[in-house]
């Protein structure tokens, strides 16, 4: 199964980010991340469809938006008319995830479900076979910079064991360190932010998250 890197844009200098976007199609990263946050669901607000439509116009990489809001059922068209090519949501945040995931569904975009560190690997079984995704958050979500926790790892097997094609993705704390293991786990989609823009050579912070290789 293929890895990926997605770059999120979390990280980024928002002052630059037409260079910053420029930066990472140049370092042959595949995907970028939107952690849209609403101050709600989380503690923290981000930012949402002005800059995934400014960025839409700029770039062909692939458009990776995870939803870290309330009633996300509400605003999945729009950041699907925005852009987006992959949307997440939460299992927690969802009053009706069935209904939520139709909704996603519809709009022709792939489609991902996301858990907390405390929400048990489970809960996403009744949808795995309607997802392209799904998304084990291996930080509290909410905030970049924090350190990546080990035991949600187990949540990673369990699910590669029940979905062996499903791509899988983990977001947090996510380093060349890091990602080995979680890619030992059986995620192949690894989401980095701090460590790809805080980086000299990204290419090569990349590679080393993709692979663990710099050739």
């Amino acid at each position: 199964m293929k890895n990926y890197v997605s770059a999120s844009i979390l990280s980024a200098d928002m002052l630059r980010l037409e260079q910053e976007v420029r930066r990472i199609e140049k370092s042959g990263i595949e995907m970028l991340h939107f952690d849209v946050m609403d101050g709600v669901f989380v503690n923290n607000i981000s930012y949402g469809l002005p800059i995934l439509s400014a960025i839409r116009k700029i770039t062909d990489l692939t458009l990776d938006v995870h939803l870290m809001i309330t009633e996300p059922i509400r605003y999945i068209p729009r950041f699907a008319e925005a852009g987006a090519d992959i949307i997440s949501f939460h299992t927690e945040a969802a009053e009706d995830v069935s209904a939520t995931l139709d909704v996603l569904r519809k709009t022709g975009k792939k489609s991902a479900l996301a858990i907390k560190p405390g929400t048990p690997a489970e809960v996403l079984f009744p949808y795995l076979d309607q997802l392209d995704m799904a998304l084990v958050m291996t930080v509290e979500p909410g905030f970049g910079g924090q350190r990546f926790i080990h035991e949600t790892m187990e949540k990673v097997r369990i699910l590669r064991e029940k979905a062996p094609l499903l791509d899988i993705q983990v977001d947090g704390g996510i380093n060349a360190e890091t990602a080995a293991i979680a890619r030992e786990a059986g995620a192949n989609n690894l989401v980095s932010g701090s460590y790809l823009f805080s980086a000299e050579d990204m290419s090569l912070a990349a590679q080393l998250v993709r692979t663990g290789s710099s050739c």
